[in-house]
């Protein structure tokens, strides 16, 4: 008895060992525009939280700005990721029902939208205002949400094995672009303000801190996350389905070559796309026939089936738990470094500053870390992702982050002290750097290249969903355990919390515990996806 491979698998081995092309870049700016707003959009609220307290709810006569409340605060800064988990589902599942190609459209008119409509959010209340905002930005993550699944997998089955981590990761990298923009963004705007409306510090004037100008500022900041989503919209209705999807999953591998053929510009003959159907057919042994409808039988187990769970189960385990207690960490650090900012006294305090003032100085100091730190890491990802592998770049990001969280957790009073704040922030920068030159890339790149195709989207999906569930805790949980556990310390309205240096702590046993289930992920490095899914031994026959 002798395997042969199908021949309709010879489209998809015209894509592993395809040369790059042009199409493959056009691919990774489309698909990553996305990536840019899902960032812009998630990032940027982080920079006007403290705007937004000033402008609402700062109380006549106190001593201190306004800041929201904790509710408010949680609910502002949370509700994007749950619509973000809520729509990582949904439209991972919807990827694998429909196709990629036609969701794909969906979920960037909702980000385009959505994005809009949080810088118009209405009403004459703080608490009007605050609903609103929160109602939109939960729509708009519940579109951001839908991006993670279709752009990895459909940047995957499009990508030759040789340099696919590359690409992927490439996609992704562009989150780091969209961080940069938000404070960039955040920076002009409120630099123009400040000059056209300029006004004194809370402490000398409380009133006039504020200009009512200000309202303005918040909102487009908000709003420009819809230009570089709705640019690349046209051209991701253009894009074709997957050849990997209309050969493995809808069956027809004919068709996957000629829409191959056209967009890598790589001949792929008719016999090479001939359906599974017609190649079943042209071998009349009934023995053979039933062998072959028996094994393709076993080959589409579901995501609920004991045969998943033998194949893949660990792995599913593995990409969710990681990227879980890598998102606890990251967000923790990205959303609230302003605070640790404060609090280390690189960013003034609040009373010294006007409102616009603030907004300014806590955009340029998130600026600094994500051109130091972040966007660095992403690209040597990019550039070494298929050189040392997704394994390794993983397991010492997460060891790196671990040990530069220690550095700034056990010597905090040391960070604190005056003149040793330029050194925390080169510190903090550094998690940063080795959080995306390692498991903030590799967890996003992974599940969209070990599952099988059927099931890719939704695996994928599950896996992000499961970060996204990490990104909740950092959020809600960190801007309650970070608050000084003298209460006279504790910002207004907030309970006592176990301070900065605690909080260090618990994210530094995160990330060692995100090593630890690095090890139930398999190195996917120079593979093809069907080697990796095991969907190679379901297209072999006995002859």
């Amino acid at each position: 008895m002798v395997g042969t491979q199908q021949q309709p698998l010879q489209v998809l081995n015209a894509l592993d060992v395809a040369k790059t092309q042009w199409y493959h870049f056009t691919a990774i700016v489309i698909a990553g525009m996305g990536f840019f707003t899902d960032a812009y959009d998630l990032f940027c609220i982080s920079l006007v939280t403290k705007l937004l307290g000033r402008i609402y709810y700062t109380v006549p006569g106190s001593p201190t700005p306004g800041i929201l409340p904790p509710n408010v605060s949680a609910a502002v800064n949370g509700v994007a990721f749950c619509g973000t988990l809520s729509g990582q589902l949904f439209f991972g599942w919807l990827g694998d029902k429909m196709g990629r190609k036609k969701v794909y459209g969906m979920t960037l008119m909702m980000m385009v939208l959505c994005s809009l409509a949080s810088g118009l959010s209405f009403g004459h209340t703080p608490k009007t205002v605050m609903g609103t905002l929160c109602f939109f930005r939960f729509w708009l993550g519940f579109g951001i949400g839908g991006d993670y699944p279709l752009s990895a997998t459909i940047m995957s089955e499009y990508a030759n094995k040789k340099t696919r981590g590359a690409f992927i990761a490439a996609v992704f990298a562009m989150q780091g672009f969209g961080i940069l923009a938000g404070g960039l963004i955040a920076i002009v705007i409120s630099s123009v303000f400040r000059a056209r409306f300029p006004s004194p510090a809370y402490a000398v004037d409380p009133a006039a801190s504020v200009p009512p100008q200000a309202d303005y500022v918040w909102r487009i900041i908000l709003m420009f996350g819809s230009v570089p989503a709705g640019v690349t919209y046209y051209w991701r209705l253009k894009m074709p389905e997957t050849a990997r999807y209309t050969a493995l999953v809808a069956k027809n591998a004919k068709q996957a070559a000629a829409d191959m053929s056209k967009v890598l510009q790589v001949e792929i003959t008719e016999e090479q796309g001939k359906s599974l159907e017609e190649m079943s057919g042209e071998n009349d042994s009934d023995e053979t026939s039933d062998s072959m409808r028996t094994r393709r039988h076993e080959s589409q187990y579901g995501l609920f089936s004991s045969e998943f769970v033998r194949r893949h189960g660990k792995h599913l385990l593995g990409t969710t738990m990681t990227w879980l207690l890598l998102d606890i960490a990251f967000y923790s650090q990205n959303l609230f470094q302003k605070d640790i900012f404060t609090a280390v006294g690189w960013i003034p305090k609040a009373k010294t500053m006007s409102a616009i003032d603030e907004l300014f100085k806590i955009a340029r100091a998130q600026t600094l870390i994500a051109l130091c730190g972040t966007v660095p890491g992403y690209w040597f990802t990019v550039g070494l992702i298929d050189i040392i592998g997704r394994f390794w770049i993983q397991i010492v990001g997460f060891f790196m982050m671990s040990a530069f969280m220690l550095g700034l957790a056990i010597p905090y009073e040391h960070w604190t002290t005056s003149g040793n704040q330029i050194g925390f922030v080169v510190m903090y920068a550094f998690t940063f750097f080795f959080a995306n030159f390692g498991p903030n890339s590799t967890t996003f790149i992974v599940p969209a290249e070990i599952f099988p195709a059927r099931l890719r989207s939704t695996c994928h999906g599950i896996s992000a969903a499961s970060g996204k569930i990490g990104a909740i805790i950092g959020s809600f949980g960190f801007l309650y355990l970070a608050q000084n556990p003298d209460p006279a310390k504790t910002d207004h309205g907030y309970p006592p919390g176990i301070g900065v240096r605690n909080s260090l702590f618990l994210l530094a046993g995160c990330n060692i515990l995100g090593l630890l289930f690095t090890f139930l992920v398999p190195e996917s490095k120079g593979k093809s996806l069907e080697e990796m899914s095991g969907e190679n031994e379901s297209n072999r026959t006995s002859v």
